[in-house]
């Protein structure tokens, strides 16, 4: 039987809890001290038991770095969610090509996704999105400038942002 292996990273602002696939492709993350929690927000053809793990190697590495101020230490970490929609799949991707420091709008992120009218769907694109941090839906602000919501609450958003912040 396929496993998903999962840990649990200290951060700054809470415990951060991954599941990876069998091929250290982050699934879900979460500011949750129990990975089990991220297994609803998992699609359930990529669900699997998961096992614990100490460390994800590559995975563990990135955030670790990340944390230590290497912003970009994350961009390049695998990702693997699964949708019913091209355009949620195309979402994902622009929103990991939004850089540290440098936040947009849900207008804005519909513009870069190519549906400047779809700021619904761009919102909707963040509201299901299943790995925090590696997706940086947190980079994602409403159009007068404030937080907007964040699954793992707003305190956690904030602090993202500032640690961001150049």
């Amino acid at each position: 039987m396929s496993m998903n292996d999962s840990t649990v990273v200290d951060t700054p602002i809470g415990p951060l809890s991954i599941v990876a696939g069998p091929d250290g492709q982050v699934r879900a993350a979460g500011f949750t001290g129990d990975p089990e929690h991220l297994l609803p927000l998992v699609h359930p053809t990529l669900r699997a038991p998961l096992r614990r793990r100490t460390d994800l190697g590559p995975v563990t590495a990135a955030v670790r770095a990340y944390l230590d101020g290497e912003l970009t230490a994350i961009d390049d970490v695998p990702v693997q969610q699964h949708t019913g929609g091209v355009f949620m799949a195309h979402a994902w991707q622009v929103l990991r090509e939004v850089k540290p420091g440098d936040p947009v709008t849900y207008t804005a992120y519909a513009g870069l996704a190519g549906r400047p009218a779809a700021v619904r769907a761009a919102a909707a694109a963040c509201a299901r999105n299943a790995a925090a941090l590696f997706v940086p839906c947190h980079r994602v602000l409403r159009t007068d400038g404030t937080l907007g919501g964040y699954r793992w609450g707003l305190d956690v958003k904030k602090w993202l942002l500032g640690h961001e912040r150049p």
